[in-house]
C-alpha cells in the first residue's frame, strides 16, 4: 500500500515511537503525584511543554494538553463563549463557512445556547477576506449582541489553502475579539509564531505531525478568558481536568522538536513533489485543480483535484485495489455522500466536486510513489472511460 492521506493522519514517527516506548515501560507515576516517580512523570510533561511552546514560538505555560484537535477547538469556543458571557462581555461568534466540522458543529450547538454566530464566505481559492471579516466586526450584529471571538482556520484540511491569519487576528482586535484558529493541519507544517501572528487560541493535534493519536493542544495566551470543557481535578492548571497521558505527551513533544528542526527542508521537498505530481496528472485530459493558483499559497503536501466526469468514489476504489491510499476530502466526513461543503463554499459545482479527490504527501513520500500513482490514475481513467464508451454504444 502506497499511502498518500497524511492530511487524515501521519504515521507515528519511528524517534517519536522509541521515547514513548521507554517512556511507557520506565515511567509509570501519576503526573499530579508528589513521590519520586509522579515527580519524574511530571519532568517529562512539563519537558514536552516546552517543546511544543518551542513550535509555536509560546511561553510554556500557555500550553495545555487535550486529547486531540476536535477537543482543543471545542474547550476554545464553548470555554471563551460562556465565560465572556458570564462577564457580560461580546460573546457573538465569526468563523468561516470552510471550518472543520469540530469548529462548525461546536459553533452550531452554540447558536442553540443562544450565542449569535456569523459565517464568513471564502473566495475561489477558499481564502477568508480580511475585508469581509472588516466589515462584519464594522457592522455589528443586527438586533443582536456584538463579536467577541473570531475563530478562523490556519489552512484547510481539504485544498491546503492558509488563511492570512495575521490580518484576521489584527482586525480581530482592532474590534475588541479574541483570535482563534485550528492549525491541526498547519501546526509542523508551516512555521508559527502565534504571539507575532496575534493569536489568542490555537489547536493543534498530535497525530498530525507524526506524533501519537488522541494528544492534542490548545494554547491559550495569558489573559484570555476561558471556562473548562472537562471539570474534576486540577490537571492542566485547572483548564483540563484528567489524569495526563503521558507517554503521548512525551511523544508530541519529541514529535514537535522533529517538525521544528526538519521543516524547511521537508517544505521545500514537499512543494517539489506535489508540482511533480500535479504535472503529472495535468497531461490527463480532463483534469482540474482546486485551491489557490500559486503554490505558495497552500500547505505543501496538499493537492486537491478531479479529472472531469468520472466520479471520485468509483475512482477511489480502483486506486484502492491498485494499492493507493487515498481520500475524498476530510477523514471525518468519509462515507458521506454529499459534495464537500468546503468546494461548495469555494463555488465549485456540484458535478465537479462529486468527481474531487485529495491527495496529501509526507515524509515517507518518494518520487516513485509519485510516478507509480500518476500512471495508476491515467490507466483507471482511460479504462472507466473506455467502459464508459462501450456502455454508451449499447
Amino acid at each position: 500500500m502506497i499511502y498518500l492521506d497524511y492530511a487524515a493522519t501521519t504515521p507515528v514517527d519511528p524517534r517519536v515511537l522509541a521515547v514513548m516506548e521507554k517512556e511507557l515501560a520506565d515511567v509509570y507515576g501519576n503526573a499530579s503525584s508528589l513521590y519520586a516517580p509522579g515527580r519524574t512523570a511530571r519532568s517529562h510533561v512539563e519537558a514536552a511543554r516546552r517543546q511544543v511552546a518551542a513550535l509555536l514560538g509560546a511561553s510554556p505555560s500557555d500550553i495545555f494538553f487535550t486529547s486531540g484537535g476536535s477537543e482543543s477547538d471545542n474547550a476554545a469556543l464553548k470555554g471563551m463563549a460562556f465565560a465572556r458571557r458570564e462577564k457580560g462581555m461580546p460573546c457573538g461568534i465569526v468563523t468561516s463557512a470552510i471550518e472543520h466540522p469540530a469548529v462548525l458543529r461546536t459553533c452550531k450547538w452554540l447558536e442553540k445556547q443562544g450565542f449569535p454566530v456569523t459565517y464568513l464566505p471564502v473566495d475561489r481559492a477558499g481564502r477568508v477576506s480580511p475585508d469581509d471579516l472588516e466589515a462584519v466586526l464594522s457592522a455589528g450584529f443586527t438586533a443582536r449582541r456584538e463579536a467577541g471571538i473570531v475563530s478562523i482556520m490556519m489552512a484547510n484540511n481539504e485544498v491546503g489553502t492558509i488563511e492570512p491569519v495575521r490580518e484576521l487576528a489584527a482586525i480581530a482586535h482592532d474590534h475588541g475579539a479574541v483570535f482563534h484558529t485550528d492549525a491541526v493541519q498547519a501546526a509542523g507544517h508551516l512555521p508559527i509564531d502565534a504571539p507575532a501572528l496575534g493569536i489568542d487560541a490555537l489547536s493543534l493535534s498530535g497525530h498530525k505531525l507524526y506524533g501519537p493519536k488522541g494528544i492534542g493542544v490548545l494554547y491559550l495566551r495569558r489573559g484570555v478568558i476561558m471556562d473548562p470543557l472537562i471539570h474534576g481535578g486540577q490537571q492542566e492548571r485547572g483548564l483540563r481536568a484528567g489524569t495526563e497521558n503521558v507517554p503521548a505527551i512525551v511523544g508530541l513533544g519529541c514529535a514537535a522538536e522533529i517538525a521544528q528542526e526538519e521543516m524547511a527542508a521537508e517544505q521545500e521537498r514537499l512543494r517539489q513533489l506535489r508540482e511533480l505530481l500535479w504535472n503529472g496528472i495535468a497531461a490527463i485530459p480532463g483534469s482540474f485543480r482546486n485551491g489557490p493558483v500559486d503554490a505558495a499559497a497552500s500547505l505543501p503536501g496538499t493537492l486537491n483535484f478531479g479529472i472531469e466526469e468520472i466520479r471520485r468514489d468509483t475512482l477511489l476504489i480502483r486506486l484502492d485495489l491498485a494499492g493507493f491510499a487515498v481520500s475524498a476530502g476530510s477523514a471525518c466526513s468519509a462515507g458521506s455522500l454529499e459534495p464537500s461543503h468546503v468546494l461548495k463554499n469555494m463555488g465549485i459545482s456540484d458535478t465537479r466536486a462529486q468527481s474531487s479527490m485529495r491527495v496529501t504527501l509526507g515524509r515517507q513520500t518518494t518520487e516513485g510513489e509519485i510516478h507509480a500513482f500518476v500512471e495508476a490514475l491515467r490507466r483507471a481513467t482511460e479504462d472507466i472511460r473506455g467502459r464508459h464508451r462501450s456502455c454508451g454504444k449499447g
